[in-house]
């Protein structure tokens, strides 16, 4: 999915969403633009918050408009009482998300374009979809072939220094992560409102 560039969408929706910008020198470049507007801001009608709120959790995720959607009303159609926590599940157990997760990409981005390229198996199996679904008790390795690449330099130094959610189990020796529980959004500071996204497609 192509994003365009994240300084300026990240500006805009008010949040550093994109790895790139969960930086300093980000905090300080929207502090800097925000110094040189002196004009008051437009405020938000409640389409526009759950708009943005909309856009910030997509854009976070690198998920295209298309499969948000698709995530979201399929969950709505469910009529359950947690449907935020079942969105924040299922966004957090895209294959791309856990490669990124553990840090065997520096983004989900990146992620992507690795399970893409058929370097990730679940289980012993290549998958090469980034959205594909993890379950408990599946275990992500990387393919043998693909751990010479250049593409995984540094690799044991990168995951040794990661600490992976609690709902993954990391052998950073047999560079293989177990998947051992769901993710929950329950205790996690999240940059968007859930409750917000499900406002904006219900109307």
């Amino acid at each position: 999915m192509k994003i365009g560039p994240k300084y300026k969408i990240a500006r805009r929706l008010g949040a550093p969403i994109f790895e790139k910008t969960q930086t300093q020198k980000f905090a300080f470049s929207k502090t800097k633009a925000g110094g040189k507007d002196a004009r008051r801001p437009k405020a938000k009608s409640e389409f526009g918050r759950q708009l943005i709120e909309k856009q910030k959790a997509r854009f976070t995720y690198g998920v295209s408009e298309r499969q948000f959607s698709k995530y979201v009303k399929e969950i709505i159609e469910k009529k359950s009482p947690k449907a935020g926590d079942m969105l924040y599940e299922v966004l957090e157990r895209r294959l791309d998300n856990v490669v990124a997760r553990i840090a065997v990409a520096p983004t989900r981005q990146a992620a992507r374009q690795v399970v893409s390229h058929g370097h990730i198996l679940v289980n012993g199996v290549k998958v090469t979809v980034p959205s594909y679904q993890i379950y408990k008790g599946d275990v992500i390795t990387i393919r043998e072939g693909s751990q010479k690449k250049t593409l995984f330099t540094n690799l044991a130094e990168k995951i040794n220094e990661t600490v992976p959610p609690v709902w993954i189990k990391a052998d950073t020796a047999k560079k293989n992560w177990t998947i051992v529980n769901y993710p929950k959004a329950e205790g996690e500071s999240l940059l968007f409102d859930l409750g917000s996204v499900f406002e904006y497609y219900r109307r």
